[in-house]
């Protein structure tokens, strides 16, 4: 089996073509075959060497390694216009003012589509088509049925927003004296509303998806799903497992939602299972590839004591500097949240808790615990009486891991030197 994924680099890599690129994948891996890259650049207006390149990495973030190209389709024109000439000797083209066109001729063509069954298209409702401009350049549907016949494309699976074109790619295929690769034409994703995926649903690219944190592993086993299935039950799919099941027999004919909710939620499920070594290298390359924190300057210690203490926590690596990054960074509370502690009387509360927490010889969390929750049954409060001050006062926000495996990550003297300048500015409040 050869196949080939054949992008645009119009713009970014959709996730609908990353989808098509993984089953793509998945088919000649689990074949033993081969996954041909070509990038489709024939449209030179649109086409730019950075989309080029921006395709080329989310590829390489999806794993999914091709065994030939990058092809340029915009290289091969000498080979295109070749085609040509040998149709215009044939008959089957003809000169038409400095432009050449395919003779369309009489009956129909039938695909015979994996997924869809034979599609019929009567060629009395397909005009002749142009194949190179008048410029000299040759068009889409003369090069792609060129190149998938000299790259020995055994078969063509792609989106069916192509299933248009085929019929004219078949012709020309056949024109050429050639038999033509198989077909299978992919439903395209919608968005959850039922309507065709769009920016309105959320991340449309695998650059966003990137961006929002999502785990590649994660990423290939939802879009693997929209589609396709291993049985009726099974969600998580490791991709050893992908590539040994995967069959366009499986393949759906309707429309697959794809639902940015739903891969959190997955993605969450891949986060927790990470060994912690592993989740706070992900961490970095994440921090790193963000500008959020440079490879080179990223405590690693600080780091992975905050991976721990967020862990259950994150759904996505994007989560975790929001909810974890004052443990790199001391993060001082807004003036809000100094007048909410002022006003809620915790200042009291802020300096118990700091006496407990300096006497421990044992910053664990099991001993934070103990102590706090010991000071908690003395006071005769609630729990978020001491600990929402606590978590303002070392994380500055209202919202962080457990406060106890937060304040244990944080480190003894770290944690106490937050709650003096918070106490600090409670003082100056009150003397105002």
């Amino acid at each position: 089996m050869r196949v080939r994924f054949a992008p645009s680099p119009t713009g970014e890599l959709h996730v609908g073509g990353a989808r098509t690129a993984l089953y793509n994948w998945l088919l000649a891996r689990g074949s033993g075959g081969a996954f041909v890259l070509r990038i489709e650049d024939t449209d030179r207006e649109r086409s730019t060497r950075e989309n080029r390149e921006r395709i080329l990495e989310a590829l390489r973030w999806l794993e999914l390694d091709w065994d030939e190209g990058p092809f340029s389709q915009a290289e091969r024109a000498d080979r295109h216009n070749e085609a040509i000439e040998q149709l215009l000797r044939d008959g089957h083209a003809y000169e038409d003012e400095g432009a050449v066109r395919f003779r369309v001729p009489p009956g129909e063509t039938v695909v015979e589509d994996l997924i869809r069954g034979p599609i019929r298209f009567p060629h009395d409702a397909i005009k002749d088509f142009v194949i190179r401009r008048s410029d000299g350049s040759p068009l889409y549907n003369l090069a792609v049925a060129v190149d998938d016949l000299d790259m020995a494309i055994s078969h063509v699976v792609r989106g069916d927003d192509h299933l248009s074109n085929t019929p004219r790619q078949l012709m020309v295929i056949r024109a050429l004296g050639y038999e033509p690769p198989a077909y299978a034409h992919l439903p395209l994703l919608h968005g959850p509303d039922g309507k065709k995926l769009s920016k309105r649903h959320g991340a449309t690219s695998v650059e966003e998806l990137r961006a929002r944190g999502y785990l590649p592993e994660a990423v290939r086993n939802y879009l693997a799903l929209l589609g396709w299935g291993l049985d009726d039950r099974t969600t998580f799919i490791d991709t050893e497992t992908l590539i040994e099941h995967f069959s366009l027999a499986r393949v759906s004919r309707s429309p697959a939602v794809f639902d940015e909710k739903k891969l959190r939620w997955m993605n969450g499920h891949y986060l927790r299972k990470l060994p912690l070594d592993e989740l706070v290298e992900r961490l970095v390359d994440y921090l790193d590839h963000e500008a959020i924190v440079a490879r080179d300057k990223v405590d690693r210690e600080k780091l992975r004591r905050a991976a721990e203490a967020a862990q259950e926590k994150l759904q996505t690596l994007a989560d975790f500097w929001p909810l974890a990054g004052f443990v790199l960074e001391r993060r001082e509370p807004a003036p809000e949240l100094v007048a909410w502690l002022a006003e809620s009387g915790a200042r009291e509360r802020l300096e118990r808790a700091r006496e407990r927490l300096a006497a421990l010889d044992d910053f664990s969390v099991e001993a934070i615990q103990r102590a706090l929750r010991a000071l908690v049954e003395e006071l005769g409060v609630k729990g978020a009486a001491v600990f929402q001050p606590l978590r303002v006062a070392v994380t500055g926000s209202k919202v962080s891991p457990g406060i106890f495996e937060s304040l244990a990550a944080l480190g003894r003297d770290e944690t106490l030197a937050r709650i003096d300048a918070v106490l600090g500015r409670l003082a100056a409040a009150s003397v105002r």
